[in-house]
């Protein structure tokens, strides 16, 4: 049987809500297609729009070799951001709001004007870019474990749990994104280390391939909306009771506190 849009979607917004995660959410047996999971993907949003949220952006994830090989993906995911998933820097954020998170840094982009299509180069991605902005992208699956497979991740919007954005914004031509290191550190410990030249090269040409990917289901990235190019190292289990910072290097660093739940 082919995969039921409806319910899986009903199932994510469950895990969601209650922060008990399913077993399985798409099964091989139903034949799953890339286009079945990402209509589920389509289905969440719209149910969470319909209750008051509000698209505010869009990712691509697992582009890098060290996320594909951290959760055995061996292929980019994409989604939507929603509004309610932004959280303030340098504020505390509780466990209580998470299943079983990993925290990654990337650049995030701030476009100037709508880009997209089947046709999309680098050169329109610098186009179109307004600002950069480092990012810390917290990753929280609903299905346990982290047992998942490209369709289930693409269901579950990227496996996205929170953005934080940091206050450093630079236009492209002040920074290198071809070849800037980064790390994560708890307290101060550093706990992953990475370059955004491992975002497919440069997270510029991440996001020419995510448009082109994006122009099958006729969607674009529109103006004024961030987007996340992927992670420039290996997603770290988030620790409670520590401050977690990502830093760039010769650029800024954003933080927040993760407490433990009540």
């Amino acid at each position: 049987m082919p995969i039921n849009i409806i319910e899986t979607a009903s199932r994510i917004l469950d895990a969601k809500s209650t922060r008990n995660p399913v077993d399985v959410l798409i099964r091989d047996e139903d034949s799953p297609t890339v286009a079945d999971a990402f209509r589920v993907q389509q289905e969440v949003v719209r149910r969470q729009v319909a209750a008051g949220d509000a698209v505010a952006g869009f990712k691509l994830g697992n582009i890098a070799k060290a996320m594909q090989a951290k959760f055995g993906v061996d292929e980019p995911d994409y989604g939507y951001l929603l509004a309610s998933q932004f959280y303030p820097e340098n504020l505390p954020i509780s466990e209580d709001e998470f299943i079983e998170p990993f925290v990654e840094l990337e650049p995030a982009f701030v476009l100037k004007h709508e880009v997209g299509g089947p046709h999309v180069t680098a050169a329109d991605i610098i186009s179109a870019t307004d600002y950069v902005v480092p990012a810390l992208e917290i990753i929280d699956s609903r299905v346990r474990d982290w047992k998942i497979g490209i369709f289930d991740t693409l269901a579950d919007s990227g496996s996205t749990g929170g953005v934080i954005l940091g206050g450093q914004p630079r236009r492209l031509s002040d920074v290198n994104l071809s070849d800037t290191p980064g790390a994560i550190t708890f307290d101060d410990e550093v706990v992953a280390e990475g370059n955004t030249s491992a975002i497919y090269g440069s997270p510029v040409s991440a996001l020419a391939w995510l448009c082109r990917r994006i122009a099958e289901y006729d969607i674009t990235l529109p103006a004024g909306q961030l987007i996340l190019p992927g992670s420039c190292l290996a997603a770290a289990k988030m620790v409670p009771g520590t401050r977690i910072t990502g830093r760039f290097e010769g650029w800024g660093q954003v933080s927040f506190d993760y407490t433990a739940g009540h």
